[in-house]
């Protein structure tokens, strides 16, 4: 399981810090926390920086959808559900991933969910800025970067519709950060 925390080892010796959040002045649960958004809004970004924070494991559901090697080859449903079930069995995590249909899967053992709502050239730029990550190729690439700009035109679970769905439906804390400052903010306040 891909893990971008680096003191995952302490957390799940259960010595990692029990910080209440809501003494950060965010009034936020981010124990088991959930972010989704459309490819470059920054989901890993800032799900590190909430896991290195937190003394969580980070999982990139990127990771649990794709086989290894690349964004070749889907994993089997069934295993990606499995696979993202173990790891949410864990007392603390971040998960991010644009995969609305897998983070439904473990909803309601989520305590907070962030939305990255930020606009596609935005994404587009931040994705280009990076360039190729994961073991992708020049094809996957430019098959992301057509794939983020229709981010609002798209229909399912991993498109705008289906992320405000998702929103619009979870029941514990929630936020949606809609530019880079909002972003900034919401980590200054974090690290308060």
């Amino acid at each position: 399981m891909p893990i971008c925390a680096k003191n995952f080892a302490m957390c799940r010796s259960g010595r990692a810090s029990d910080r209440h959040v809501s003494s950060w002045g965010l009034r936020m649960n981010l124990l088991r926390t959930l972010i989704v958004g459309n490819s470059g809004s920054g989901k890993s970004w800032l799900a590190e920086r909430i896991a290195n924070h937190m003394g969580s494991p980070c999982i990139d559901l990127d990771s649990i959808h794709w086989l290894p090697g690349g964004y070749n080859v889907a994993r089997e449903r069934n295993e990606a559900v499995q696979l993202l079930r173990d790891a949410a069995k864990a007392e603390r995590w971040v998960i991010e991933g644009i995969y609305g249909s897998l983070v439904s899967e473990v909803r309601t053992d989520s305590t907070a969910l962030i939305w990255l709502c930020l606009d596609e050239a935005e994404c587009i730029e931040n994705i280009r800025r990076r360039g190729i990550r994961r073991e992708g190729n020049a094809a996957s690439f430019a098959a992301l970067l057509d794939w983020a700009s229709t981010y609002r035109s798209r229909q399912g679970p991993s498109s705008y519709i289906g992320h405000q769905r998702l929103f619009d439906d979870y029941g514990a804390d929630k936020r949606v950060l809609r530019s880079r400052d909002a972003v900034m903010a919401f980590l200054d306040r974090l690290e308060a």
